[in-house]
């Protein structure tokens, strides 16, 4: 029995008898089969979801009936009658994503198909707690107004961590001032009057990477989320990690030995001082470079400014041996970097790498590269978050991942 068998195996041992929760993943399953097709007829979603031809049958219908799929009519395919081809409908219900960071919001509309139906990005004058929840639901309304939808599964928000720390001299540059104590899942639903779901920032990025970006094809890797800070997510056997209070992967708060360069310790240490956008940020201030947004710092890099190719050096003299640990430790597919930084700079500090470090990942056959660039770019949170309140409806293999992301 090969391993991904293996795994089948326990999921559905982890399913059990309980009928409708083996219902609700059966729907579960026939949606992400439909997904990731394209558009299939009921004899073949049975066979590509193991599932009974009755059983596809009912749950087919269920779902047209909710407005989850349509009927696109029949695909003349051979001889006989050709089958009626099912997928899933990009003019049904919508989710919301938003990315609350320390000094903007992403916002994203997501049909069932994953197509981006509108997005925002605006700046933060304030991120506390009596005036995020109004501006969330202003972005949402404005979103949903120009693009004239109606119906919404439910709205996935994202927060940079640690999420209810006590005793840390430091959480970072990146943690957002005012929240301890409050419950964001809490106030945001009652503003917008709708389900809320809420996540870790970095999950989420490798949520949203593993669905529509570089991650696609892999089932096991490590994001590093380039926030304001730096965060990461774990993806092993399709699932995110969370760990036991939704803090899995604050690697922005360990610290580590530089290839070159002073060591710091204690939280002036901490790896996100040194690389993130923050970081990048505080050091261009010191040069009296002022650089507000992601367009901002590809214009650094357009003109070869200095200041950024030594931070881009700096940077990897920290990530070279942080890459090396985190295959040690995780085993991981591939690394994935992504996030508030240009699609440019991340290529230069991947480039920058080099010579890594040796690791288990250290392999002549590998058909795959150590590390990669993302492909979902400043939305990749969002759209993580936007898939938060769609992966009980839509997607099996994260929806059964267990960890405390909170919902309302």
């Amino acid at each position: 029995m090969s391993s991904q068998d293996k795994r089948n195996l326990r999921q559905r041992v982890a399913i059990g008898s309980n009928p409708e929760r083996n219902r609700a993943h059966n729907r579960r399953v026939v949606l992400e089969v439909i997904r990731l097709h394209g558009h299939l007829g009921r004899t073949e979603i049975a066979r590509r979801a193991q599932l009974t031809a009755q059983a596809v049958a009912n749950i087919v219908e269920e779902l047209l009936d909710e407005g989850l799929l349509v009927e696109l009519g029949r695909m003349r395919s051979g001889r006989g009658q050709p089958p009626i081809q099912f997928a899933v409908n990009p003019n049904g219900p919508v989710t919301v994503g938003v990315e609350i960071a320390a000094d903007h919001m992403v916002t994203v509309l997501l049909d069932l198909s994953g197509g981006l139906r509108a997005q925002s990005i605006s700046p933060l004058e304030r991120t506390d707690p009596d005036y995020i929840p109004g501006k969330v639901a202003e972005e949402i309304g404005k979103l949903r107004a120009s693009a004239q939808e109606t119906r919404l599964l439910g709205v996935g928000v994202v927060m940079p961590g640690p999420f209810d720390i006590e005793g840390m001299s430091s959480v970072g540059p990146a943690t957002l001032p005012g929240w301890t104590g409050a419950d964001p899942v809490k106030l945001i639903a009652k503003a917008t009057g709708e389900s809320v779901v809420l996540e870790n920032d970095a999950t989420a990025a490798a949520v949203g990477e593993r669905l529509y970006g570089a991650g696609r094809q892999s089932g096991n890797f490590c994001y590093l989320y380039f926030g304001v800070g730096l965060g990461l997510g774990v993806i092993q056997d399709g699932r995110p990690l969370r760990g036991a209070f939704g803090n899995a992967g604050e690697i922005g708060h360990v610290g580590l030995v530089p290839r070159k360069g002073k060591t710091s310790y204690g939280a002036a240490g901490a790896l996100e001082r040194f690389v993130s956008v923050y970081a990048l940020r505080e050091q261009l201030a010191l040069a009296g470079i002022y650089a507000a947004n992601v367009d901002d710092i590809q214009a650094l890099h357009d003109d070869n400014n200095p200041h950024l190719m030594g931070w881009i050096a700096s940077a990897a003299d920290y990530l070279a041996p942080t890459v090396g640990m985190l295959e040690n430790i995780f085993d991981p597919e591939t690394i994935i970097f992504g996030g508030g930084l240009p699609d440019s700079v991340l290529d230069a500090v991947i480039s920058a790498l080099d010579p890594l470090p040796v690791s288990v990942a250290t392999r002549q056959k590998r058909t795959t590269p150590r590390v990669l660039r993302g492909q979902t770019g400043q939305l990749t949170a969002a759209l993580g978050a936007a898939a938060l309140p769609l992966l009980d409806t839509v997607s099996p293999h994260l929806s059964t991942a267990t960890g405390p992301a909170a919902a309302v």
